[in-house]
């Protein structure tokens, strides 16, 4: 298992096919202000790679967009709606299909409201994450190597979560539910770039 890091752009065939996991690292949480800085992404055999965006990136990168965009390859994302608007604003491209396992947790985990990646990290896999560098600079000239292995560390329990949450959503008969979520996603993203991030529009207030 390892860590690669690369600047602008994804290696051209790094990934063996099937699903990817995703993840993004921004300066902030207003995406239109906040540059993307990172995109993290690994095919669930035991690497993680990273993608890192100067601050004056131009953003092409075709290598990632062509794997981002492809539509026969499903994303794995938690929270996947902050990625999509972040990757869609910078990249120009939707990142689908989705499964996102933090839908997934709140559709089939209803004995719980502890849905963030460490809880489930934690109950489904056993396995501890650290949160520490959850918050720190990545637009930084350097990234140290504890912001490498937190960056990965989102992308590298994806894979795994997924084949449990799909059997889970098959078990309480979710699964027509959560995929008909998962592909309201993007739109959903888009409404957030759009100015409509704080309301939702589907309830009885104005």
């Amino acid at each position: 298992m390892a860590v690669y890091l690369h600047e602008e752009d994804l290696p051209e065939g790094v990934l063996a096919p099937g699903p990817v996991a995703v993840d993004t690292e921004t300066m902030g949480l207003i995406t239109p202000r906040d540059r993307l800085c990172l995109v993290q992404i690994s095919d669930g055999r035991g690497d993680e790679h990273l993608v890192r965006f100067a601050p004056d990136s131009r953003f092409d990168a075709p290598n990632l967009k062509a794997v981002l965009a492809d539509p026969d390859r499903v994303k794995l994302y938690h929270f996947a709606r902050f990625d999509l608007a972040a990757i869609e604003h910078y990249l120009g491209v939707t990142a689908a299909p989705v499964f996102c396992t933090k839908i997934a947790s709140k559709l089939t985990r209803t004995y719980t409201d502890r849905h963030g990646l460490k809880d489930l990290v934690r109950e489904l896999l056993g396995k501890e994450l650290s949160k520490q560098q959850q918050s720190s600079d990545w637009g930084a000239p350097e990234l140290s190597e504890a912001q490498r292995e937190y960056a990965a560390s989102d992308v590298r329990y994806l894979h795994a979560m997924h084949t449990i949450l799909i059997e889970r959503l098959a078990r309480e008969h979710r699964t027509e539910a959560a995929q008909a979520a998962f592909d309201y996603l993007p739109h959903r993203a888009r409404l957030d770039l759009a100015g409509w991030a704080d309301k939702d529009i589907f309830s009885h207030e104005s």
